[in-house]
């Protein structure tokens, strides 16, 4: 099984990332001051407790889902998070290209659009619905298969590619159709 580094943070992610944090703490900070405190247990005090723990919650859960490196094999791609990897079949792979504007104009459908990663289920007109596992979207390696379209974004996408020409000698790979 070989191992795949995922690409450094981009910019954006950078960026988005800790204005995502610093908001979700302001919010925690602001719910806390917020929530009213009395001598009797009240709904809003009991609601507004429950609240504080919506932010944290958030951050934890966006940095559990963190993509911290691809490993890939004959059998399969696993995509491995903080905690546990995601595995992907790739026996009906077609083609794998490196695409550095594969996620523009993207929508996200459910999933992370920025906090610590890109995650999820996105759309675009160029590669319909996808499944994303990003951190720097301008290294994205786009796997086309019959059942799905699935976007990475290794630190070195052309020895990534290698690899899947290596494991999967009938499938396509190479730069994307203009």
């Amino acid at each position: 099984m070989q191992r795949f580094e995922v690409a450094p943070w981009s910019t954006a992610l950078k960026v988005l990332s800790a204005i995502g944090t610093v908001a979700l703490v302001g919010a925690s900070f602001a719910l806390h001051r917020a929530v009213p405190r009395g001598t009797r247990v009240t709904f809003a005090e009991t609601f507004g407790t429950l609240l504080l723990f919506v932010p944290p919650l958030i951050l934890v859960g966006a940095v559990l889902f963190v993509v911290t490196e691809y490993r890939l094999d004959a059998s399969g791609l696993y995509v491995q998070r903080l905690l546990w990897a995601t595995r992907l079949d790739l026996g009906d792979l077609d083609r794998a290209t490196y695409d550095p504007s594969a996620m523009c104009r993207s929508i996200r459908l459910f999933g992370n659009g920025g906090l610590f990663s890109f995650t999820g289920w996105f759309r675009n007109a160029t590669l319909g619905r996808y499944r994303a596992f990003v951190t720097d979207p301008r290294q994205a390696v786009v796997l086309h298969s019959s059942s799905r379209v699935v976007v990475l974004s290794p630190a070195y996408p052309h020895a990534f590619l290698g690899h899947v020409k290596t494991l999967f000698p009938g499938v396509a790979v190479g730069e994307p159709p203009p």
